[in-house]
């Protein structure tokens, strides 16, 4: 078994949509990135690299690279569980969080779990998304920007 850890965050920003764990959510503003800025996934494909001993998505897919830009996270999720299966590691289990103080996550959780376990190739029961907001204290609870915290456990 191994174990990886993964962090993203990014700000808002105008004229940008707000995808998060591969779902479109409605809000008046979008995550700033180089990529579709789904910081759910970035902390889960950190989360995996690192279990893997890989690094993290910024050496695989790099912001300065324009075959990245605004390219949908899923995409790299699916490469980065191929690099995994090259490996002969398999995804087992994944425990993530959201920190946000808007929008409401909760009703999005459902799409959100369906999809990442279908990119993960494993069952929805082993992916476990929560949201939780910071009761307004740092960037996030000043409505700034979007975090999400991802672990992971991989088999060999």
């Amino acid at each position: 078994m191994r174990i990886g850890q993964g962090y993203d965050a990014h700000c808002f920003a105008a004229n940008r949509r707000l995808v998060l764990g591969g779902v479109e959510i409605e809000y008046e503003l979008g995550l700033a990135a180089h990529s579709d800025g789904d910081v759910l996934i970035h902390a889960l494909g950190d989360a995996l690299l690192g279990a893997a001993g890989q690094g993290d998505i910024g050496r695989h897919f790099p912001d300065n690279s324009d075959d990245f830009k605004d390219i949908d996270s899923r995409i790299l999720l699916r490469r980065v569980v191929e690099l995994l299966h090259e490996m002969g590691l398999q995804v087992h289990n994944v425990d993530s969080t959201i920190v946000a103080q808007a929008p409401k996550l909760a009703p999005h959780i459902p799409t959100m779990q369906e999809r990442l376990a279908a990119d993960l190739q494993i069952d929805e029961s082993h992916v476990n998304i929560k949201a939780t907001t910071t009761e307004g204290m740092g960037f996030a609870g000043r409505g700034e920007g979007i975090a999400s915290y991802a672990v992971v456990l991989l088999e060999e």
